[in-house]
């Protein structure tokens, strides 16, 4: 494992080394995270316009594949679902904060071959040849950006709304606390060269399936307000997937909502994937940090906004997360 880089000229340094290894290199494999979200899909894109508009090659992998509600992002290429066989210059992972982030498969190839680790999360355990990472950074497609003026590619065309997307979607639309100046200044350079923040927008918000209507009511239906309303409790099941025709990726923006309930500080979120299998989404006001209780159970993320993957059951797990968050509300 590399020494870490924390401070800012290391950070810089990092920076400067990846640019070297673009420039030298001819093949990268491109990955993200399962399950990706906008902001791993649009830095992903991204990624790809860039290198191909160096003449590189790139091949973009993510073990689960892309979302259906981003299907109508202009990719550079197809997104594999199954690794290549091809050898690459380097691997390129992309907002994961631990090896694991992007699968088994990707674990293995990634021991095995160079990695560059692109990433802003706040615990990213450092395990590329390269670690580039930036907690305060808005997104990672954000420092794929600031890559790209570094190369000279102008953040125009699909490059632009790919890295308008990651931008956006990591920042809840300029809302959350990780909005900064230098991801506001990058999407103003992105909208003056073209993209038109409305239509995209569209694009972005505009595609609900009733099934995901029907799975939000049931959920927020069930809504549990604890320590004085401060804490709003939510679960999905296997069951409701099945019966509502439903995905995971349904459940995205989810969390975020229950906060809009007056003087709800935290939102807490099981999402039953399958049995004996729950991904814990937690999401907080500005002020209340519940990364640290997503670390406690084995995952990770930023201060506002974390998640961790669990074993067991709603009924067992769901009331272990609410006492672990009731010291982060003390806190």
């Amino acid at each position: 494992m590399a020494t870490p880089m924390r401070d800012g000229e290391r950070e810089n340094a990092a920076m400067r080394g990846i640019l070297d290894a673009i420039r030298e290199g001819s093949r990268f494999l491109v990955a993200s995270h399962i399950n990706p979200d906008g902001d791993a899909v649009g830095a992903m894109a991204a990624m790809g316009h860039l290198l191909h508009s160096l003449g590189k090659e790139a091949v973009l992998y993510n073990a689960s594949g892309p979302p259906p509600h981003f299907s109508w992002l202009a990719l550079p290429s197809p997104i594999r679902t199954a690794l290549p066989q091809e050898d690459f210059d380097w691997i390129i992972a992309l907002d994961c904060g631990d090896e694991k982030r992007g699968g088994e498969a990707l674990q293995a190839l990634m021991a095995a071959r160079p990695t560059i680790v692109v990433d802003h999360h706040v615990a990213n355990t450092l395990w590329g040849a390269i670690n580039w990472v930036e907690p305060d950074r808005s997104s990672t497609s954000e420092m794929v950006g600031m890559l790209a003026q570094a190369l000279g590619v102008e953040p125009a065309g699909p490059l632009g709304v790919a890295l308008y997307l990651g931008i956006v979607t990591d920042t809840g639309n300029f809302s959350f606390d990780n909005t900064s100046p230098g991801c506001m200044e990058m999407a103003a350079r992105i909208v003056r060269l073209g993209v038109q923040p409305g239509p995209v927008n569209e694009l972005i918000r505009n595609q609900w399936s009733p099934a995901r209507f029907k799975l939000w009511g049931e959920a927020l239906a069930g809504l549990a307000l604890h320590f004085g309303g401060r804490l709003g409790v939510i679960h999905v099941t296997a069951g409701q997937f099945a019966r509502l025709g439903a995905t995971g990726t349904d459940c995205e923006g989810l969390t975020n909502f229950v906060l809009r309930l007056k003087g709800c500080q935290v939102a807490q979120l099981l999402r039953e994937d399958r049995p004996g299998t729950l991904k814990l989404s937690l999401r907080s006001v500005s002020g209340v940090n519940i990364q640290p209780v997503a670390a406690a159970f084995g995952g990770g993320g930023h201060a506002g906004a974390a998640g961790a993957t669990l074993k067991g059951s709603i009924e067992d797990m769901e009331p272990r997360v609410t006492a672990a968050l009731k010291n982060a509300l003390r806190a």
